[in-house]
């Protein structure tokens, strides 16, 4: 008797896909939905974020359900969906189909469920692939711990941690320093408005140059 096999998803399949998921190994990879704290960081840094990006007047900003699509890379990833990115480069002449490229930035928040050893495998090997599809930055916005890891693809097992009152970058890919602008534009990553830092309430985050921290 024998057995049909199911062909490997393609990037069309992914297109007909209801809902948030990445294209890895020829599977599609949904994304659950997240809680309330996470979702209200993702907000907030892709409004700072595309404030600064207007301010630069350069790049643009997405949110979590934009999707880019690369080459297979060696984990058999074809596609990106962070919670928060930032891209310079080509659009698709198709603007309603997804960027053909990795972001430059890319921001992943962890939800409920992105907390143990395999969790932290995964997110270990997803920035290993933003990586090797060119992302300059990586962004791993920790809302248990409070803190934010940069990290980038010459030391990407050595993040930088910024925590409570601390000044993060995104350098070198928000081009902060080479503009000499934005050094003001501030990301609360709360849940309260302007409120200051206390329970529950994340760093304040300066998308600005490395060297003013």
């Amino acid at each position: 008797m024998s057995s049909a096999t199911r062909a490997p998803a393609t990037l069309d399949d992914l297109y007909r896909v209801e809902g948030k998921a990445e294209l890895i190994g020829g599977r599609i990879v949904p994304l659950m939905p997240t809680g309330r704290k996470p979702n209200r960081v993702a907000l907030r840094i892709v409004v700072s974020l595309n404030d600064f990006a207007e301010v630069l007047g350069e790049g643009e900003v997405d949110t979590d359900n934009m999707g880019f699509t690369v080459p297979e890379l060696s984990s058999g990833r074809r596609s990106f969906s962070p919670d928060a990115s930032y891209y310079r480069g080509a659009f698709p002449r198709n603007e309603m189909r997804f960027i053909l490229a990795a972001p430059t930035f890319a921001v992943e928040v962890r939800g409920e469920g992105d907390y143990g050893g395999a969790a932290e495998a995964e997110l270990a090997a997803k920035r290993a692939d933003y990586f090797e599809a060119g992302t300059e930055v990586v962004w791993d916005v920790d809302t248990v711990m409070e803190v934010v890891r940069k990290y980038l693809p010459e030391t990407p097992e050595v993040p930088v941690t910024f925590g409570r009152g601390e000044v993060a970058d995104a350098e070198p890919a928000v081009p902060g320093a080479a503009a000499g602008r934005g050094s003001d534009l501030r990301v609360s990553l709360g849940l309260r408005g302007n409120c200051p830092p206390g329970p529950g309430i994340l760093p304040v985050m300066r998308l600005g140059p490395a060297q003013d921290r």
